[in-house]
C-alpha cells in the first residue's frame, strides 16, 4: 500500500451515502479511524421504494434521510456535501466540488459507493423522452410526467391525441419495471377513476416492454409467469422478445411499430458510475471497475469498489445491483480496514450470500423467492411490505409509510398526487427536451 497519510487517526474516505456507503461508515464507529463520507445530495434515498413516490403512493420524504441525521452519533464520522470530481491514487487525494469551491481530501483508505446511472445501450439522445428512475429527482419528474398526461388528456378533443397521452409504456421487465407497471395500472384503473369528467382513465393504455424472452429474468420462470398473469388481471399488458428500436417526443418503436404515447420510463439498463475513470482503472463493458476478490482495486489495496460500481474478477456472472450486494459488499469492505489497522494482513474473499429475491405486483399481490420457498399471491404481498419496512432508515419513515399504505390499501386514494410548478413552466420543460 501506498505510504498513510500522516495523521494521528487514519482517514477513511467514502464517496457515496447508498447502501454500501453507509453500512461502511456505521461498521466503522468504534474503529480508531476519521471517516468521511461525500455525496453530491444530502440524503440516503431507499431507492427500492422511488417507484411508489413515482406513482404518488408516497412522498419523497417518507423513504429518505439526511445523511448527517443518519450519522449524527457516530463521533468518529463527517459529512461533505459535494461532487467528486477526480481522485488522485499516488497522492491518496479525492478532489471534491463543493458549495464554497474545490476541495481536496487525503485518504488512507478510500472506498468508493457510487452505484449506478440510466444506460440506454448507446442512445443517450432517448433519456428526455424516457426517464429512468434512480433519485428522488427523477421519481418526481416521472410522478409530474404521469400526472400531467391525465390533465392533458382530460382537455384534449383530438382522439388519437387523447390516447397517446393515456398510453403508459415502461421499458425494461426487471423488479422496477414491474413494479411500476403495477403501480401505474393501479393508479389508473382504481385510484383516480372517478376523479375526471371527459375521460376515463381505465381506459389507459399500460404497456411494459421487455427485449428478452421473459419478464423478470433473475426469478424461476414459475413465478414470472404468475407475475406477468397479475399485471394482465390488472389490465397492463406485456411484450416480450421486443426490443425498442427508437424513442422520441412522439412515443416509441416496438420492432418496426409505432406507438404513440406521451409517457415513456425507463427502467431497461444501468451503467456504473465515472469512478472507473476517476481511478483509470481497467473496467468492464458496463462501466463497472474489475475489482479483486477482496473488492480492491489492482495494485491499490488501500482503495475498495463495492456495490454496482464493482465487477469482481474471477466470478461467473456480475452480481446483482441490489441493496443486499451493496450492504454485504460495506461490511465485508469495513472488516477489510479493521484488520489491516490492527495488523492482520490475511487475505480475505468476498462471497456474497444470496437471501432471495422480492418484487411486487401492484395492490396485494408479490413474488418471493427465499431459499426453497416460491410463494406469490397476498403472503408474498406481506413478506414484501415487512422487509421493506425493516429497511427503511428511521422509526418516522417506517411508521408514515405503513400509514400510508394502509391508507391506499383501504381507500384506493393516493395523498401524494401533487404537480409542483405551472402549466407555463411545463410548455418550457417540453420545449426544451424537443430542441437538438
Amino acid at each position: 500500500m501506498a505510504s498513510q497519510t500522516v495523521s494521528a487517526v487514519p482517514k477513511v474516505v467514502i464517496v457515496g451515502a447508498g447502501f454500501g456507503g453507509l453500512r461502511v461508515a456505521q461498521a466503522l464507529r468504534r474503529a480508531h479511524v476519521q471517516v468521511t463520507v461525500i455525496d453530491r445530495r444530502n440524503h440516503h434515498v431507499f431507492q427500492p421504494l422511488l417507484y411508489e413516490v413515482a406513482t404518488a403512493d408516497i412522498s419523497p420524504a417518507d423513504i429518505s434521510a439526511p445523511i448527517r441525521s443518519v450519522l449524527r452519533r457516530q463521533r468518529n464520522a463527517e459529512v461533505i456535501l459535494g461532487e467528486v470530481t477526480r481522485v488522485d491514487v499516488k497522492q491518496q487525494q479525492v478532489l471534491v466540488e463543493t458549495l464554497p469551491g474545490e476541495r481536496t481530501i487525503p485518504y488512507d483508505y478510500l472506498v468508493l459507493a457510487t452505484g449506478a446511472q440510466h444506460g440506454y445501450f448507446g442512445h443517450d439522445d432517448w433519456e428526455p423522452f424516457a426517464p429512468g428512475l434512480k433519485s428522488i429527482p427523477d421519481a418526481t419528474t416521472i410522478r409530474q410526467k404521469v400526472l400531467l398526461a391525465f390533465e392533458a388528456a382530460e382537455i384534449e378533443s383530438d382522439p388519437e391525441k387523447q390516447q397517446a397521452l393515456l398510453t403508459f409504456i415502461v421499458v425494461g421487465g426487471g423488479p422496477t419495471g414491474v413494479e411500476m407497471t403495477g403501480a401505474i395500472a393501479g393508479l389508473a384503473h382504481k385510484s383516480i377513476v372517478r376523479d375526471f369528467r371527459h375521460i376515463s382513465p381505465q381506459s389507459s393504455r399500460i404497456l411494459l416492454v421487455e427485449a428478452g424472452p421473459r419478464i423478470l429474468a433473475t426469478f424461476p420462470e414459475s413465478l414470472a409467469r404468475k407475475a406477468e398473469k397479475a399485471l394482465e388481471h390488472q389490465g397492463a399488458e406485456v411484450k416480450t422478445g421486443a426490443a425498442v428500436e427508437e424513442v422520441d417526443e412522439c412515443g416509441v418503436v416496438i420492432k418496426g411499430e409505432r406507438v404513440p404515447a406521451k409517457t415513456v420510463i425507463w427502467a431497461a439498463g444501468v451503467k456504473a458510475s465515472p469512478a472507473g475513470r476517476w481511478l483509470g482503472a481497467e473496467m468492464d463493458r458496463a462501466g463497472r471497475v474489475l475489482v479483486e476478490r477482496d473488492l480492491t482495486v489492482p495494485g491499490h489495496p488501500e482503495i475498495f469498489v463495492i456495490g454496482d460500481t464493482a465487477s469482481v474478477t474471477g466470478q461467473a456472472k456480475p452480481l446483482p445491483g441490489v441493496a443486499q450486494v451493496a450492504m454485504q459488499q460495506g461490511h465485508f469492505a469495513a472488516e477489510i480496514i479493521r484488520r489491516r489497522l490492527a495488523g492482520d494482513t490475511t487475505q480475505k474473499v468476498f462471497h456474497y450470500r444470496d437471501k432471495g429475491n422480492l418484487a411486487t405486483v401492484g395492490r396485494s399481490f408479490a413474488i418471493a423467492d427465499i431459499g426453497p420457498f416460491k410463494l406469490s399471491g397476498f403472503v408474498a404481498w406481506v413478506v414484501w411490505l415487512t422487509v421493506h419496512i425493516f429497511y427503511l432508515i428511521g422509526f418516522r419513515n417506517r411508521v408514515l409509510v405503513m400509514l400510508q399504505w394502509a391508507w391506499v390499501y383501504f381507500t384506493y386514494q393516493r395523498g401524494a398526487r401533487l404537480i409542483p410548478g405551472s402549466v407555463s413552466e411545463e410548455h418550457e420543460r417540453s420545449r426544451s427536451a424537443s430542441r437538438p
